[in-house]
C-alpha cells in the first residue's frame, strides 16, 4: 500500500507519527532543492521553515482529533524564487500519518498572472471610460500615475510633455518622489535619457543608474532619491510624440512580457489622453477665434445701419443691455445669452432698406408709408437667414414687433405663439423707444414709460414676464 502511494506521487511523500517525526519519505526534483538530503529520523521543526511548521503542526492536531485529512498551502522561497506545495496530511494509521505534497508553483503562478492581467485590464477599462468622459487632463494623468505604480509595483513615475512653442519636454505630473527634484525639468530633444526617448521614439532602459548618471544630472537632489532602474517610454499618438513617461525603481527591475506590455500599452493611453485634450484646447481655441469672427460681423452688419441712422446706435446698446439683464434676472441659460445677444443687435437692420423719406420723416407716417415701414422685419429676414450661425438668434429681427394679443406685426402671432426671445426683447424696444428723444416727439418721463408697460401687460407684452422686467427698471438705472 505504501509502495503504491510512495509511486504515485513525484515531489514529496512523508511518513511520520504525531510528534512530528519523519519516518521515512520519498522526494521529487523540486523536494531536493528545498529539503535537507536526509530528514529520517528528524523533526519537522528541523526539516521546514518555522511559518510552515506552524502550519503544519496545527495540521497533525486536527488529523490526530479528528481523525480526518487535512489540506493546506504554503509558500517556500528558494534562490529568489517562490515555490508554492499542496500538501495534505491523512491517518495512515493510528500512530502514524502520511504527508503528500505537491508542487504547484506553475499553477499558482498562473493564477497570480491571470489575475494581474484581469487588474491590469480592468485599470485600462478605467482609463478608457475617464477618456472617453473628457475627465480633466491633469486628473487623468494622477490616475494614470496610480495605476502604473500600482500594477508594475514601482517606486516613482513621471510624466513629461512636449511643449509645441518651446520644443522641450517639461515636468507635468509625478508620484513617488521624495523631494520636488523633477518638478523643473525642461529637456531638449536627445537631452538625457527622456530627451531621447522623445527624440529616437523608442522604449529605453537603464537597469543601474550608478553607472548612468550623466543622464540624471538634470536635479542635484536626484542622488538622493536612491533609484536603480529607469524606465522610459514615448507617448505617441498618430505619429506625434507627446511626451515621455519615466519610470524609476530603487532596486533592480527584471520584469516579464506581461509587465512590458501593459506599460506600453498604458502609455499608448496616456498618449490618447493627451492627443485628445491638445484636440480639445485647440478645438477651443478655434471657436473663440470664431465667435470672435462672428460678433465682429455682426457688428459690421449693424455698424451698416448706425452709419445711415445715427439715433439708432445708442438704441441698439441700450436695449441690447436691458434684454440681457431681463434675460439674466429670468433664469435664461448661458448658452441662449449668446443668441439674444446677436438678435439684439441686429433686431433693426431690415431697415437698412427702408427709403429715407420714410425712415427719417418727422411727422407721423401715412398708412401706405407705415406698409412700407413694416416690411422691415421680413427684410431682416431676407438679409439674415442665409447665415447659419445667426438662425437661432433671427427670432428677435423677425418678430419684435408681434404683440401678446395677435395685433402686432408681420404675422399677427399672439400669445406664447410668439418666440420667447421676441417677447423678452418687445419690453425693453418700447421701454427705451418711450424713454428716448424721438424727431416728432420728447421722451416720455421713466414713471409714465413704466405705466404704460403696466397697462399693456396682456396686451402688448407678455404678461408672466411683466412684473420682473417692471422690478427691473424700477430698480436699476435703464
Amino acid at each position: 500500500m505504501l509502495e503504491m502511494s510512495f509511486q504515485a506521487f513525484t515531489d514529496l511523500i512523508i511518513v511520520l507519527d504525531y510528534n512530528g517525526l519523519i519516518l521515512d519519505y520519498k522526494r521529487g526534483n523540486l523536494s531536493s532543492q528545498v529539503l535537507p538530503e536526509e530528514i529520517v529520523n528528524r523533526k519537522l521543526q528541523e526539516v521546514f521553515p518555522s511559518p510552515a511548521v506552524e502550519k503544519l503542526e496545527g495540521a497533525l492536531r486536527s488529523v490526530q482529533q479528528t481523525g480526518t485529512p487535512v489540506t493546506l498551502e504554503y509558500p517556500f522561497v528558494l534562490a529568489n524564487r517562490e515555490y508554492w506545495f499542496d500538501v495534505r496530511l491523512a491517518p495512515l494509521s493510528k500512530t502514524h500519518v502520511i504527508l503528500t505534497a505537491r508542487d504547484i508553483s506553475k499553477c499558482r503562478e498562473t493564477e497570480i498572472r491571470l489575475k494581474r492581467q484581469m487588474q491590469q485590464l480592468s485599470a485600462l477599462r478605467s482609463i478608457d471610460l475617464a477618456i472617453s468622459s473628457g475627465l480633466d487632463l491633469n486628473l487623468l494623468l494622477s490616475m494614470l500615475l496610480d495605476q502604473v505604480t500600482g500594477l508594475l509595483k514601482v517606486d516613482a513615475v513621471s510624466i513629461l510633455l512636449l511643449n509645441p512653442k518651446t520644443n522641450l519636454l517639461e515636468f507635468t505630473s509625478g508620484k513617488g518622489f521624495r523631494s520636488n527634484i523633477l518638478r523643473y525639468t525642461r529637456l531638449k530633444l536627445g537631452e538625457g535619457c527622456a530627451g531621447r526617448v522623445a527624440l529616437e521614439r523608442k522604449l529605453i532602459n537603464v537597469p543601474d543608474l550608478d553607472n548612468n548618471k550623466m543622464d540624471f544630472e538634470r536635479s542635484p537632489l536626484f542622488s538622493g532619491e536612491n533609484f536603480v532602474a529607469y524606465y522610459g517610454v514615448p507617448l505617441m499618438a498618430k505619429g506625434r510624440v507627446h511626451g515621455v513617461l519615466e519610470i524609476f525603481h530603487r532596486s533592480s527591475l527584471d520584469p516579464d512580457a506581461d509587465w512590458l506590455n501593459f506599460l506600453k500599452t498604458i502609455s499608448g493611453q496616456a498618449a490618447i489622453a493627451i492627443d485628445n485634450a491638445i484636440m480639445f484646447k485647440e478645438l477651443q481655441i478655434s471657436n473663440v477665434e470664431l465667435n470672435l469672427a462672428y460678433d465682429a460681423t455682426i457688428e459690421g452688419l449693424s455698424r451698416a445701419l448706425d452709419l445711415r441712422d445715427k439715433e439708432t446706435e445708442e438704441h441698439t446698446r441700450r436695449v441690447t443691455d436691458i434684454t440681457l439683464k431681463l434675460a439674466s434676472t429670468l433664469g435664461v441659460a448661458e448658452k441662449d445669452i449668446i443668441h439674444i445677444r446677436r438678435g439684439a443687435i441686429l433686431h433693426d437692420i431690415g431697415k437698412v432698406a427702408i427709403p429715407d423719406q420714410i425712415l427719417f420723416k418727422r411727422g407721423p407716417l401715412l398708412d401706405e408709408e407705415w406698409t412700407v415701414m413694416r416690411r422691415h422685419p421680413d427684410i431682416a429676414m431676407q438679409l439674415l437667414s442665409p447665415v447659419t450661425y445667426l438662425s437661432q438668434a433671427l427670432d428677435i429681427p423677425h418678430w419684435h414687433h408681434e404683440k401678446w394679443d395677435g395685433t402686432g406685426y408681420p404675422d399677427r402671432l399672439d400669445g406664447e405663439r410668439i418666440p420667447f426671445f421676441a417677447r423678452l426683447f418687445a419690453f425693453a424696444d418700447v421701454y427705451d423707444a418711450l424713454t428716448s428723444d424721438r424727431p416728432y416727439r420728447r421722451a416720455w418721463r421713466k414713471p409714465d414709460a413704466i405705466q404704460y408697460i403696466h397697462e399693456q401687460s396682456g396686451k402688448h407684452f407678455d404678461p408672466q414676464i411683466a412684473p420682473a422686467f417692471l422690478e427691473l427698471v424700477k430698480t436699476s438705472v435703464v
